[in-house]
């Protein structure tokens, strides 16, 4: 056979090869020391332990023997046998295509577990067994620093521990260069951390950068995580890694918070695991902080993702809801003008929001007989007599329930004459829609020109917000 023939017989058993591989997983397991009649299949979703999705299931007959098989096509990533009891499990690596063995000792793991036709696992376990011995050095490094008497004493066990930390980083490195886009490399990379460079590091006119490890971790957090391996959505790591990056290395202002999640956004194909749970975390993390701003996080991200047709993964009915949050939210996003509002004192005088002359002007929307209310509006009195006045502060507190005698006689008892008191005598003004007002008490800090400085806020931090207004005023004026 010539050259080209053979070239082309290559070609063509390699076309078929492709074309006919086999999607799913077959693994045979086979159990000793094992009481349980059934076994599952899970996998991580992001998260740790102890969230795990189950995927399959086996019966596992009298000879501690069970077939775990399904034909069609999966996402790997690592996976774990797990007893009905659940008193007991281990982990190995999965990929689509896997035929295998896999033999346990259930009274010894992980150290047990033997496989067969699996090349990648008997390396996965043997990087168990190495940290195993990392681990036991490490524990014998605390006891000793327990002991220790001098500063030297502790300064050579924190080297020896450093070297061991550094030896596993170098295992996982040498690991991935030797068997790149694997699967375990791709996690070897993904736990993979910054190292920062030794050393004193310079500003460009000669000062010291004292924040340069911060900037140095942070601009490398992602260098080695795949975005393009959507079998790492099914390990323990990436949630873990989001909430570092996102709640301890970006700046927690909304627009660091914006251009970030742009930006991670963009590094994952879209319509893909890792996509799905990306723009999940993000909107979730943004809708739950408890960081002034962060609703702007989340209504740029419904804006600019969800309702682009982004969130996949969604039907109408779920796409709604978050459409429907975001509309509650966009009004009343912090740096907006506050939305206009025509309420009456109980005179029947009308007042306009954007009439009330004042430095600033806090919005406090409350019920008397609500529980939480009935604590706080007081302390709000408080703190308003003692320094909020002399800062330049009018408060408007609007009742939002409760009938009117009730308000009239909270007010009287506790004496809140210096505030502005109104009401929706008519429910005319839509201000639970225009302020999301679902809850009570609620709280909006506006400046002279009535924009949104400060919302959900609480007796204890008005002051503050003011204070860094006067502060970021001041530095603009410089």
């Amino acid at each position: 056979m010539n050259k080209k023939k053979l070239l082309a017989t290559l070609l063509l058993l390699s076309f078929f090869t492709t074309t006919f591989a086999k999607d799913g997983y077959k693994i045979k397991v086979n159990l000793t020391n094992f009481n349980d009649s059934m076994i599952y299949l899970v996998h991580y979703f992001g998260e740790a332990l102890p969230k795990i999705y189950k995927s399959d299931s086996a019966y596992v007959n009298k000879n501690g023997e069970a077939i775990l098989e399904n034909k069609d096509s999966v996402l790997g990533g690592i996976y774990m046998v797990l007893p009905s009891s659940r008193n007991a499990y281990f982990e190995f690596l999965l990929k689509n295509g896997d035929d295998m063995s896999i033999a346990v000792d259930m009274k010894n793991l992980p150290y047990s577990v033997k496989f067969k036709n699996s090349p990648e696992n008997d390396r996965f376990y043997e990087y168990v067994h190495y940290l195993k011995g990392f681990g036991e050095k490490q524990e014998g490094f605390k006891k000793q620093l327990a002991k220790a008497k001098t500063a030297k004493d502790t300064a050579d066990i924190r080297e020896k521990s450093s070297k061991e930390s550094k030896a596993l980083s170098q295992y996982r490195n040498s690991y991935s260069e030797k068997y790149p886009n694997t699967l375990l490399s791709n996690i070897f990379n993904a736990l993979e951390t910054p190292v920062v460079p030794d050393g004193t590091h310079y500003l460009a006119d000669g000062t010291v950068d004292s924040a340069f490890a911060y900037h140095y971790y942070k601009d490398h957090y992602w260098d080695k995580f795949n975005f393009h391996d959507d079998r790492l959505i099914h390990t323990p790591i990436f949630d873990a890694k989001l909430d570092e990056y996102f709640n301890k290395l970006v700046y927690p202002y909304e627009d660091s918070m914006i251009k970030e999640s742009d930006w991670i956004l963009s590094q994952i194909p879209k319509r893909t695991e890792l996509f799905k749970y990306t723009l999940f975390w993000l909107t979730y993390n943004a809708q739950t902080s408890k960081i002034m701003g962060m609703d702007r996080v989340f209504v740029y991200l419904v804006e600019n993702y969800h309702m682009k047709g982004d969130a996949f993964w969604l039907d109408n009915d779920q796409l709604k809801k978050y459409v429907e949050e975001a509309a509650r939210k966009s009004p009343n996003l912090v740096g907006s003008p506050a939305p206009e509002l025509t309420l009456q004192d109980i005179n029947g005088k009308n007042y306009h929001l954007s009439d009330i002359k004042s430095k600033y002007t806090l919005l406090v929307f409350w019920e008397p007989t609500c529980g939480h209310c009935m604590l706080e509006v007081p302390k709000i009195d408080s703190v308003y007599r003692a320094e909020l006045k002399k800062k330049g502060v009018t408060i408007v507190g609007i009742r939002t329930d409760d009938p009117v005698e009730t308000w009239q006689d909270f007010i009287k008892k506790h004496n809140l004459d210096g505030w502005i008191h109104l009401y929706d005598k008519d429910n005319k003004s839509n201000f639970r829609l225009l302020y999301d007002i679902r809850t009570t008490p609620n709280l909006y800090l506006l400046d002279e020109n009535k924009i949104i400085i400060g919302k959900r806020l609480d007796h204890s931090n008005i002051a503050t917000v003011i204070d860094i207004n006067e502060r970021k005023k001041s530095s603009t004026k410089k």
